[in-house]
């Protein structure tokens, strides 16, 4: 934390930013609880960036470090772009949460642990040989203990709650107690308790979360209160959004600029599962949404209702885009607009499912059989996955094609305060649909052909199944340009496969050029795409305040690469791409552009830590 004001015992204390970690159990709420803390701190102004980090299983190992539910949450006075490389203030509610997460906290930063959590059973749980609190391991920090669970039993008790059903609500005296310190108003709090929760849950959750605020008020434990001033953002209306609600929302407005009805055909799948459960909410907006019973049948769902002339979406991760990457390759052939949403998440097979990983870039460039491209658009912070899937509807409408969305689950959980955009300035994409034949036979009759071709854009017209007179045929089998009849020739086959290749190739024309941020005469440039976006901007903007020259460049748009990509990295002498995998991106542009790129390589399940960045870049003036 940095100190902004002085002050005298007992008063609060500004603060211009704080990084706070909630770490227990699974079952402990510590994603309900940071979830709030998120929520009041976006109410009352601050720039915010989050965290969350829990166990794959539903139900882990209770007392387990495996068992460890984490969220971290970033809050300031002024713009950030990490949820903040280590905390300054850890919630330990037991043995096990302490363990897993307490190297990660600042020197002499201040750790509130649960006590009543710390016997000989809870210890032996957490594989500690010794109590942490009496061994002295803890005294880089200043650690404050506090009897959450029987506070909160004691304050229940007179509500009729019993002991063990009272423990439950020990995670909002936790929020009380820290929205105390640091100063969040208890208004929204208290509301979303009451409308969320009925009865005695209600009541409980609500003496617990009163409790703890008030035990930090009239404690001595604490000296005084802090404050995170509100953010000087730039004006406009704002809402915390992450990345799967932000996607859902982008959907449901390419619906509304494209015109068209929307189906979004999912299968249930960790991170992308709630991209379907929003987007359920808005039927109203014309959006059908269907659980499908796979992910071969999702996706081809999507294709159908493309054929229909729906705009079609269909969300997973990795292992659902190999099932789906059947489909995938017909809708490449059929031309058809279509888009596959990947939240991609650590592999291969089950892997971390809750962890976070952006290593399907070679799955989404080349995962088809064949030759099958397709345009590749990538998310790089939780509110832009609303414009990136957008631009992927209308290149989908556009060029008829299907196009991937890459996202990841750092994106897709992480929230940040998103300045909610002028409807009036977002993009038409709307389409026409083939009405009437396109051409007329020797004889003269008119006849349509459905793959006479854009002369600019190389896409095929979208018919209607059942429009009068543009009866025609499409499939898998290889057809014949123009006249989409069945077409097994050597010549016809070469002629196809590199017109649809010279179709995506062509979008590169309609695609913003790569810009150079930061210091265009530099020797280094950081190369990124994705989620990386955060952690680069931080490193980035770090080197360059201590003296060094650093620029960046940062995509979007992955397949085409932007028309000047090469010439830029060209100009300088040394590239580094960081990326959130084994250097997927690196060895492609190794490739087409034949520069020395050097990879920076994390494969963790974790986001890169500005530092981690910092290190690497200042590597390349040594």
């Amino acid at each position: 934390m940095t100190i902004t004001s002085p002050q005298a015992k007992g008063e609060t204390e500004a603060v211009s930013y704080v990084v706070v970690r909630f770490a227990g159990d699974s079952g402990d709420g510590m994603q309900v609880t940071g979830d709030r803390f998120t929520s009041v701190s976006a109410l009352f102004g601050n720039d915010l960036s989050t965290f969350p980090d829990y166990p794959a299983e539903i139900r882990a190992p209770a007392g387990t470090v495996n068992g460890v539910s984490s969220f971290q949450i970033h809050i300031s006075d002024h713009d950030i772009t990490t949820p903040g490389d280590a905390p300054n203030v850890l919630i330990a509610m037991n043995p096990a949460a302490l363990k897993a997460d307490v190297h990660l906290l600042i020197p002499g930063g201040l750790v509130i642990v649960n006590s009543d959590n710390f016997e000989a059973r809870d210890l032996e749980k957490a594989e500690y040989e010794a109590n942490p609190l009496t061994d002295g391991s803890l005294r880089n920090y200043r650690v404050v203990e506090i009897p959450m669970t029987t506070l909160t039993q004691r304050v229940t008790e007179p509500l009729g709650v019993k002991a063990r059903d009272a423990e439950r609500s020990k995670n909002f005296f936790a929020l009380g107690l820290i929205s105390w310190l640091y100063t969040r108003p208890t208004e929204p709090t208290i509301a979303w308790i009451e409308k969320r929760f009925k009865d005695l849950v209600k009541d409980s959750n609500l003496a617990a979360f009163r409790a703890g605020y008030n035990f930090g008020e009239t404690t001595e434990l604490f000296d005084h209160p802090y404050e995170v001033r509100p953010a000087k953002l730039p004006a406009g209306e704002y809402t915390n959004v992450s990345g799967n609600t932000a996607l859902a929302w982008g959907i449901v407005a390419a619906g509304q600029l494209s015109k068209l009805p929307v189906l979004l055909g999912s299968y249930p799948i960790t991170p992308a599962s709630d991209v379907l459960h929003e987007l359920s909410k808005h039927k109203h907006f014309g959006v059908r949404t269907v659980q499908a019973e796979d992910e071969i049948a999702a996706a081809g769902m999507a294709l159908g209702a493309a054929f229909a002339g729906h705009l079609g979406y269909t969300t997973t991760s990795g292992p659902g885009v190999a099932l789906k990457s059947e489909t995938m390759s017909l809708a490449v052939s059929l031309e058809l607009p279509l888009v596959l949403v990947d939240i991609q998440r650590g592999g291969p097979s089950t892997g971390l499912p809750t962890k976070t990983e952006a290593a399907d870039l070679n799955l989404a460039m080349y995962g088809r059989h064949s030759e099958a491209p397709l345009p590749i658009v990538a998310a790089y912070r939780p509110s832009h996955c609303f414009d990136a899937v957008i631009e992927a509807s209308r290149i989908a409408l556009k060029y008829r094609t299907p196009v991937i969305l890459l996202s990841d689950g750092y994106l897709a959980n992480g929230s940040e305060p998103w300045n909610l955009p002028d409807v009036a300035t977002l993009p038409d994409i709307s389409t026409s649909f083939a009405t009437e034949p396109n051409h007329t036979a020797p004889d003269g009759t008119p006849e349509f052909w459905p793959y006479l071709r854009d002369p600019e854009t190389l896409a095929r017209p979208w018919a209607i199944p059942g429009t009068p007179l543009l009866m025609h045929r499409i499939g898998g089998i290889e057809k014949e340009d123009g006249t989409g009849n069945i077409d097994y020739t050597p010549a016809n086959h070469e002629k196809m496969v590199r017109l649809r290749q010279a179709k995506i190739d062509g979008i590169a024309r309609d695609i913003p050029l790569a810009e150079v941020v930061g210091d265009a005469d530099a020797h280094v440039c950081v190369l990124g795409w994705g989620s990386t976006w955060g952690a680069i901007s931080s490193a980035v903007e770090l080197v360059r305040e201590s003296g060094k020259k650093v620029a960046w460049i940062h995509l979007t748009h992955l397949n085409p690469f932007p028309a000047n990509l090469g010439d830029l990295l060209r100009g300088f002498s040394r590239v580094i791409v960081p990326e959130l995998n084994g250097g997927q991106l690196c060895r492609i542009v190794r490739a087409n552009y034949l520069i020395d790129a050097r990879s920076v390589s994390k494969i963790q399940g974790r986001p890169f830590m500005s530092a981690e960045l910092v290190n690497e870049i200042e590597k390349e003036f040594s």
